[in-house]
């Protein structure tokens, strides 16, 4: 490095003397500047060294406690919990941090922040003189990040201390941004009681947010954490003002604001009132807090709007149902575009002890009722086994010793797969599961994130459709929204992962069933609209299926439209059945309210067919391909090559006498002196139903006596008792069994036998009893056509 005399020497006469000063500067020069050099570049390397092991024996802790928050999805806060030690301690994001509060802060605080290594040395020595020389202490020279070391690790006031503080703000800066090191300054800041940090302050006493401060309000907050006694934000507030206006004038001399923001600040009153936290969504907000309690800032899916309005609707109507003894409900709305949930009701009140308000219902297990119907109907569609104009009997069924009823207790014979479904009929939808298996049905739920039915999935049989399994809100809201999403399930979530994870979407239904299934769904005209005009009026166009479970316990209505999907549960929080409890009646108008509510009328709501998705005619009468006496025909969906293409058979030609009194076989058929006749198909299940109930149909004549040619088909199937099961019964008094059969259209006589023994002959549609003697039991029946049918039972005493 070259030196300059003449920039770096003052001038100095000619003379002998200063000519002998200047060629000593000149020939020692060079040797002086390189030994300071070396020796102030050691001192370096020795303090680096040095603070580099101190570090290590001595590291930084800058873990800090804060009271959780849980945000909705635009940063609004919906709830917050105390910290650990009780304190009121908020986490300041670095977005949070505006360039007006950064601005008031570093320039009251520490103007020169962005250029020390985290210690101001001409502070401190200016500090230093003037504690010597006044025997007190006049001046401090704590810079942010020495004041941040001194919050973090909070000790008495002396040198030694000073010294420790000096060494942790080196640490800070070696460690953290100044971004960072002036975040941490802001959540830590006292501002008297537990109240510390500048969005704790905020909050409590302004309701807002720091990056919604106001500048009068920013320097408000500024200002109290040097004097957090004396300017205290619960009194004097004359004091703080004056004291706020003092400091806002400075900053409009420094020029740190401009002119008109301080004239507005200064105009601005002081309004300072101790306000309530927020209290919204409380039992996510708790389910949150216990899941992640470590996290300082819990950010939610939920829409803040949105929000307020379904928990006023879920308030008002709660208020509404209470006189029918119904106490709770929940609510889940979901987006079903980005699968978010944007609104959340556990329970619309909290706070009302008496009932249970705590319980969050909306991920209490409850049984479905007949929720899980459409999914059934659905896996039926796509595999090829229905189409929505399939024909399926409603008739009193058996499944292995298993009797569903419907929830009127009544039947209806032949019926429509859609119409099964918007009825919510109980025996088609056993059938549908029955032919489709139930491990084929609860692996698709166990795909769709059911926990319940995945941890009893060995335990479930064919009463899971009607409700025989436990499931949740949140499960069901989920379900239903892949059929709003043609058949693709992915997972609802209500909390915003930090670590970016994605959501594993997997196919649960073709796009044909799922369209046909909201096709159905969104039927206007049907049985489980609410009871009242009002209702019926306002209803709008969305798919939506109803359920109750048994007792009256529950009662559900869940909807969906291209946007959203709603699930609405009501009923009691300790599972207190009531008679007013349906959900056509009790949950669906709630359901629409909020559908009415957040979606009313907008565009694009409806849900949309597929591409490609064919129509074929079908016989009204099967709901199968036409055959030659298929007179009556309708348009029905389809999914080729893999829906049924059988050919409708409910007609078939029948050889009778010239009176019609009895009818032929081909064994027996005449020469002449017979006429063929059209007679109805119909299965043995629905004639009996026909017969028991009375209903009108064509019979079929008795077959010629004469004949004696033994059938092999269409023998009777016995419906009671189940074939296989075992039967507890008191061995003192052994209950009488039932033994009923399905027989074809032309059979009018069956013939019981018990062990091979003849007991008694009857009508086909009689309903005979006996008394069962302990041990296996071999239950056979004849037709008047000989063919016969055998069971084995096994009777055991309790």
């Amino acid at each position: 490095m070259k030196f300059s005399l003449k920039k770096q020497l003052p001038s100095i006469p000619q003379s002998p003397l200063g000519n002998a000063i200047i060629t000593f500067i000149r020939n020692n020069h060079d040797k002086h500047w390189f030994r300071w050099t070396k020796r102030i570049s050691l001192t370096l390397v020795a303090s680096i060294l040095l603070f580099l092991i101190l570090n290590s024996i001595f590291p930084l802790h800058t873990k800090v406690e804060y009271a959780q928050l849980i945000t909705a999805k635009d940063g609004s806060v919906l709830y917050a919990f105390l910290s650990h030690d009780d304190k009121w301690r908020m986490k300041t994001e670095l977005n949070e941090i505006t360039p007006e509060l950064r601005k008031a802060i570093i320039h009251k605080e520490d103007r020169l922040f962005y250029y020390h290594p985290g210690v101001n040395v001409m502070a401190i020595g200016r500090a230093v003189v003037n504690n010597i020389f006044t025997g007190r202490k006049t001046s401090g020279a704590s810079t942010i990040t020495m004041q941040v070391a001194r919050l973090l690790e909070p000790k008495q006031r002396t040198y030694g201390n000073k010294i420790i503080e000096i060494f942790r703000a080196l640490q800070l800066e070696w460690y953290y941004s100044k971004d960072e090191i002036l975040q941490l300054y802001l959540n830590l800041v006292p501002y008297g009681g537990n109240v510390e940090g500048v969005k704790s302050a905020a909050l409590l006493y302004f309701g807002q947010l720091p990056n919604r401060l106001s500048v009068a309000q920013i320097t408000t907050l500024a200002i109290v954490p040097n004097r957090p006694t004396s300017l205290s934000l619960n009194r004097n507030p004359v004091l703080l003002k004056q004291e706020r206006d003092k400091w806002l004038k400075r900053f409009q001399e420094d020029e740190i604001f401009s002119d008109t923001l301080i004239d507005d600040a200064i105009n601005e009153p002081l309004q300072l009132r101790r306000t309530p936290l927020p209290n919204i969504a409380p039992h996510l907000s708790y389910r949150l807090h216990t899941k992640y309690p470590e996290q300082a800032i819990l950010k939610t899916t939920l829409n803040r709007i949105t929000q307020d309005k379904v928990q006023q609707l879920a308030y008002n109507y709660h208020k509404r149902i209470r006189k029918y003894n119904i106490h709770n409900l929940a609510v889940i709305v979901a987006d079903n575009k980005t699968r978010e949930i944007i609104a959340y009701i556990g329970s619309p009140d909290f706070t009302d002890n008496d009932h249970a308000g705590q319980v969050d219902n909306a991920r209490a297990i409850r049984s479905p009722g007949s929720t899980l119907k459409p999914l059934v109907y659905a896996l039926g569609i796509e595999a090829g086994k229905i189409t929505p104009k399939t024909m399926l009997l409603d008739v009193p069924s058996q499944f292995g010793g298993y009797s569903p009823e419907n929830f009127d207790q009544k039947f209806n014979g032949a019926v429509t797969v859609e119409n099964a479904l918007v009825n919510s009929l109980n025996i088609p939808a056993v059938k549908v599961l029955e032919d489709i298996t139930v491990p084929v049905f609860v692996n698709k739920l166990k795909a769709a994130r059911f926990e319940q039915i995945s941890r009893d999935e060995r335990k479930l049989g064919l009463s899971v459709i009607l409700g025989g399994c436990g499931t949740t809100l949140e499960e069901l809201v989920g379900l239903y929204s892949s059929f709003a999403n043609e058949g693709l399930f992915t997972p609802i979530s209500s909390f915003q992962s930090s670590d970016g994870e994605k959501k594993t979407t997997v196919r649960l239904i073709s796009r044909q069933a799922a369209y046909m299934i909201n096709e159905i769904l969104m039927q206007a005209v049907r049985p489980d609209l609410p009871t009242g005009y009002q209702n019926s009026y306002h209803a709008p166009p969305i798919a939506w299926k109803t359920g109750t479970s048994y007792g009256r316990k529950d009662a559900w209505s869940i909807g969906y439209n291209r946007k959203y999907t709603v699930g609405v549960w009501v009923g009691n929080a300790n599972a207190e059945g009531v008679p007013e409890l349906t959900g056509a009646d009790i949950a669906t108008p709630l359901l629409f309210q909020l559908f009415n509510t957040i979606d009313y009328n907008a565009a694009g709501s409806r849900l949309l067919a597929p591409k490609n998705m064919p129509l074929r005619l079908v016989c009204t009468e099967t709901g199968l391909l036409p055959g030659d006496y298929c007179t009556h025909q309708v348009v029905d969906y389809y999914i080729p090559l893999i829906s049924n293409t059988q050919t409708c058979k409910h007609m078939k030609e029948v050889p009778v006498s010239a009176d019609e009194s009895f009818s032929y076989c081909t064994a027996c058929l005449p020469e002449s002196g017979y006429k063929k006749k059209l007679y109805e198909n119909l299965p043995p299940a629905l004639v009996s139903f026909y017969n028991t109930w009375s209903v009108a149909y064509r019979r079929i004549p008795p077959h010629n006596p004469s004949c004696t040619r033994v059938f092999q088909s269409g023998a009777p199937q016995i419906v009671t008792p189940a074939d296989g099961r075992e039967y507890m019964v008191d061995a003192t008094e052994p209950p009488e069994m039932l033994l009923t059969c399905h027989v074809d259209n032309d059979v009018k006589q069956v013939y019981w036998y018990i062990n091979d023994k003849f007991y008694k002959a009857a009508k086909a549609t009689d309903r005979v009893f006996f008394k069962p003697d302990l041990g296996e039991v071999k239950i056979s029946c004849s037709d008047d056509k000989g063919r016969n049918t055998n069971i084995s039972i096994v009777v055991k005493k309790m």
